[in-house]
């Protein structure tokens, strides 16, 4: 029963946001959208193999999040946070991998700036909506059980 609880109350809190949260919530978004599409220019300009299909993942996971932010649906609303993680995930993926093998260049430091950024405001989402990280980590766990519970 906790878990429902946890899951309605994710859906009431996101559909029942007052103007100014919804404001932000929206600057916040077009600001990410902004920032991923970006990093995504960037890889797929540079040609070859890995930075295309680094690009493409950006443009996939920027359509996700405007999904996962925007659709009032109450099915996308539980599983909210799981556009917001992949992304945050990617970028930091992105960051290390790129730490790691370079090529280290202007273009390449300006976009890890980008992708950082990125990072950064997806923590800032994260805490617009759930409240903190564990909340969000919370309610992950209680959407994955609810959803394995129900199957």
């Amino acid at each position: 029963m906790g878990d429902r609880n946890t899951m309605t109350a994710a859906i009431s809190r996101i559909s029942t946001r007052p103007t100014g949260a919804r404001a932000l919530g929206i600057a916040l978004t077009v600001a990410i959208l902004g920032l991923t599409l970006t990093t995504a220019y960037v890889h797929l300009g540079l040609g070859g193999l890995l930075f295309t299909l680094n690009g493409l993942g950006y443009a996939g996971l920027a359509a996700i999040y405007v999904l996962g932010a925007s659709a009032p649906h109450p099915l996308i609303a539980v599983f909210g946070w799981a556009p917001r993680v992949a992304l945050a995930g990617y970028a930091a993926l992105t960051i290390a991998a790129w730490a790691v093998q370079g090529p280290y260049f202007d273009l390449a430091y300006f976009t890890k700036a980008v992708e950082a950024t990125l990072i950064a405001l997806v923590i800032v989402d994260i805490h617009r909506v759930y409240g903190s990280v564990p909340a969000m980590v919370r309610t992950a766990f209680a959407s994955i059980l609810g959803a394995a519970s129900r199957t």
